[in-house]
């Protein structure tokens, strides 16, 4: 086995705790709908979603107050449509989007080879946008939905099977618990499709979302090209220097992947400035990593600008929708149940800069009221104002 073909097997190995829950959950779902027989029976995802869809729809353009485009789109996906549309959420320039479009299916199809193919063909971008199929696919047990260009996605493979799973593993009578499961599974989609409605509304925030990401992808990819043009003696030098894993010298693209792994600012300067670097307008490295990519800082400062623009307008999206959620259906019985049936805990880094948005959000409207969300849409605040809403604030009344 050769050392493209070695790697691709490591992206599967990083994957295989999300491969294995996949398939008990596929398993699981199969030995519920078993057990459940006709006991009992879930409305479809596709009828309640078409039921509700309307009706959220008025109640999201009447708490913010911002028109939800006409021309929106359902569609339902199970588990591999799902991990293909996942690459379409990677935002690329159009010679990278192929490539990214091309590594999902792979991935969702769990083609070694064609990963290994992949790998070769365009180095750089593999090392750059595996990234995302390994951070993208390890949560879509926890996604319910997605937005992107007029289309809201729901998770079928999840929506659908949980709640039957659910019951079946509260056990007999499903009868008598079948009412709080099947509330709790409404609530998840009323959550869902709420949530996706929202996001539907921030065209201007996602707009600025997805050009900051694309900038910050073209950054990294200007990075990998660097670090996989050094040559032996440099790279064996930074990798003793900077403590990184020993590798074989017949590894020598592994030698590279993780000195970019490494030396990549989303790990290299959050992990030496922590997350204040997203308030930051000056970074300094290591003069012995400087002298052997002289280019390296330039890359990092220019990193800063959109990084921080994604990072802004990504948690003020977030942030608004959690407000949002939580106000529209603070009442509803169904998504009480669902936060007590079927919800986990996740202190990931998403959530907290769900939270930081939602309280920034709960800040300005505590000043702004239902101007807020508008306000938020066409004037995205920035990192530092998320930290201080009154710096937002007081930019508004500008």
């Amino acid at each position: 086995m050769g050392e493209y073909e070695e790697f691709a097997e490591a992206l599967f190995g990083q994957l295989s705790v999300e491969i294995k829950e996949e398939k008990e959950i596929t398993q699981l779902a199969i030995k519920a709908k078993e057990g459940l027989a006709d006991k009992v029976r879930f409305k479809e995802l596709e009828d309640i979603t078409k039921e509700i869809f309307p009706i959220f729809k008025d109640k999201v353009e009447d708490f913010l107050g911002v028109k939800v485009p006409d021309d929106l789109q359902l569609k339902f996906l199970e588990l591999e449509e799902l991990k293909k549309m996942k690459g379409d959420k990677v935002f690329a320039d159009k010679e990278a989007k192929k490539y990214v479009t091309e590594l999902f299916h792979a991935v969702a199809k769990e083609d070694l080879k064609k990963i290994a193919e992949l790998m070769q063909q365009d180095t750089p971008k593999y090392l750059v946008y595996s990234t995302y199929a390994i951070q993208y696919i390890s949560k879509i047990t926890t996604t319910y939905g997605d937005y992107l260009d007029s289309v809201i996605y729901l998770n079928k493979f999840i929506l659908s099977k949980y709640p039957q799973i659910i019951l079946y593993k509260q056990g007999e009578p499903y009868e008598s618990r079948f009412e709080n499961v099947n509330s709790g599974y409404i609530g998840a989609v009323k959550m869902t499709v709420l949530e996706e409605l929202i996001h539907s509304a921030q065209e201007n925030l996602q707009q600025v979302n997805k050009n900051a990401a694309m900038e910050v992808n073209k950054i990294n990819e200007e990075l990998a090209n660097i670090i996989l043009s050094l040559d032996t003696e440099i790279v064996n030098k930074l990798s003793e220097y900077c403590q990184l894993q020993t590798v074989p010298d017949n590894f020598p693209f592994a030698k590279k992947a993780n000195l970019f792994f490494f030396l990549n600012p989303d790990h290299f300067l959050i992990e030496q400035i922590g997350p204040d670097v997203m308030t930051f307008t000056h970074v300094e490295i290591d003069p012995k990593i400087e002298e052997s990519i002289p280019q390296l800082l330039g890359i990092y400062k220019r990193w800063l600008v959109p990084i921080q623009q994604h990072h802004a307008a990504f948690t003020a999206m977030e942030g608004m929708a959690s407000f949002a959620i939580d106000d529209i259906l603070k009442d509803d019985k169904d998504f009480q149940n669902y936060l007590t049936t079927f919800m986990g805990t996740d202190f990931s880094s998403y959530q907290v800069r769900k939270i930081m948005g939602k309280d920034f959000t709960k800040a300005v409207y505590e000043k702004l009221g239902k101007d807020t969300f508008k306000k938020m849409i066409d004037v995205p605040p920035n990192t530092r104002e998320l930290k201080d809403p009154k710096l937002y604030l007081k930019k508004m009344s500008l």
